[in-house]
């Protein structure tokens, strides 16, 4: 392999120096989704069976048109007979025939018709769930990687003070100003930092590999969100307007409807075995046909042999009427069986409505008591901030003890998560609020990503 001219050489190692220390951009939530549309592979499913819904309907209205088929066939006939006229024959014939058939009466088709295209509604409210259920399953995935950062930073953050704490603890207890007490309460609680700091970064990785994994890159770096960024409110503020979009958009209740409507007409297409059929019928064909024989001649009663050739044209045209007398009960059973399943779906719709309805109150309900925790835990690390100076200051000044220091500390500390925590949840659990109301659509990542940092 040749050598590369020297400055020629040194472009290419500067460039892949550039490149290997070149951060990777953090991605978006809308990134990272858009990402998921493409290799999520339960929601690509959703996606075929969607798109093959409308090929399943296009093969139930066949059975409102024309049925016409090409037939050829070719055979030779012998035939030998002691008796009568015609001894001996044989008969060669070959030629097309063209049928036809058109239904002109057929409930039974007309209600699997129907089916097929409510069939389509399924399809659709399945693939609406589908992508609802990828939303808020990446959004899960990114703010659990948030949550693990932010865990990891908070614990560091106490280990680094609790180390500089149990160093001033040893210069004391050398001084004379303490007792060894403080300083073996502080390496404690510098041993257990160390343990919980070890279990958040495996619990980091593991939640950056869920996110990857999720959307299909390697390295999923997800953006923070914005400093001091407020959280949306609940709009509407009352539950009433979530439940009854939750009543007329739910895809979940939208399939049980459908799958009751599909029911009603399943017991109609039963109905219809004891109607009667009418179809079309016609038929148009050409035989080419050539026969040899004897023909016995009773005058003289001598066998006179003949032959002959031509074309037979047979054409026909009519109408068919098909009525059902009895079938051995196979109809009225059938009929009994469907008004069961009937009744099935009927209540399958109704313990969808209630169940959507329970879980749109409940996330209404939990994004609401976020939102005061989030409140609440703002107002704690305040206080708790202040209560770790205090106590910092009663340690110089001779008033509290080590151990005081250090539970302060992680008072701040554990609030600090708790806090980043209950944003985050505050996020994802309005993306649930929407998706329990059926409302959830992709521009709803839009208004998440202007919640991140640029």
């Amino acid at each position: 392999m040749p050598l590369l001219p020297r400055p020629r050489l040194l472009t290419c190692l500067l460039l892949g120096a550039f490149v290997i220390a070149a951060p990777v951009r953090a991605q978006s939530l809308k990134e990272l989704y858009e990402a998921a549309r493409g290799y999520d592979a339960a929601y690509l499913a959703a996606v075929a069976q969607a798109d093959s819904a409308q090929y399943k309907a296009a093969q139930a209205h066949a059975l409102r048109r024309p049925n016409v088929s090409l037939t050829v066939s070719a055979g030779r006939t012998l035939a030998d007979s002691p008796v009568g006229a015609a001894r001996y024959s044989a008969s060669n014939g070959i030629g097309p025939t063209v049928q036809g058939q058109q239904s002109l009466f057929n409930r039974a088709n007309d209600a699997t018709i129907s089916q097929a295209d409510l069939s389509l509604d399924v399809a659709r409210a399945q693939l609406r769930s589908a992508e609802q259920d990828l939303i808020v399953q990446v959004a899960q995935a990114y703010f659990d990687v948030l949550t693990a950062r932010d865990t990891q930073a908070s614990l560091r953050a106490n280990q680094k003070a609790i180390a500089e704490q149990l160093a001033s603890a040893k210069r004391s207890f050398e001084v004379g100003t303490a007792t060894i007490t403080d300083t073996r309460e502080a390496q404690a609680r510098y041993d257990l930092s160390t343990a919980q700091l070890l279990a958040a970064e495996n619990d980091l990785r593991v939640k950056e590999a869920t996110l990857s994994q999720r959307v299909g890159r390697p390295a999923a770096d997800p953006k923070s969100l914005a400093p001091a960024t407020p959280l949306p409110a609940v709009q509407p503020a009352d539950v009433e307007p979530w439940l009854r979009d939750a009543e007329k958009q739910s895809p979940l209740i939208a399939q049980a409807q459908t799958a009751f409507d599909i029911a009603k007409l399943e017991t109609e297409k039963a109905r219809a075995g004891h109607l009667p059929t009418v179809g079309l019928t016609g038929s148009y064909g050409k035989t080419r046909i050539s026969v040899d024989g004897r023909i016995l001649n009773s005058a003289t009663g001598l066998e006179t042999p003949y032959s002959g050739d031509g074309t037979k044209t047979d054409a026909s045209i009519g109408v068919a009427l098909n009525l059902p007398l009895y079938q051995g009960g196979a109809i009225d059973n059938r009929v009994k069986e469907t008004l069961k399943l009937e009744e099935k779906t009927r209540n399958d719709l109704e313990a969808a409505r209630r169940n959507v309805s329970l879980a749109t109150r409940q996330a209404f309900l939990g994004v609401q008591s976020l939102r005061a925790q989030v409140s609440a835990y703002e107002a704690a690390e305040s206080s708790s901030k202040l209560a770790l100076e205090a106590t910092q200051l009663g340690y110089k000044v001779g008033v509290r003890v080590n151990l005081d220091v250090l539970n302060a500390q992680a008072q701040l500390y554990s609030t600090q998560q708790l806090l980043a925590k209950a944003r985050y949840d505050v996020v994802v659990n309005g993306l649930r609020l929407r998706q329990a109301a059926g409302v959830l659509m992709p521009a709803d990542v839009e208004s998440v990503n202007a919640l991140l940092a640029p």
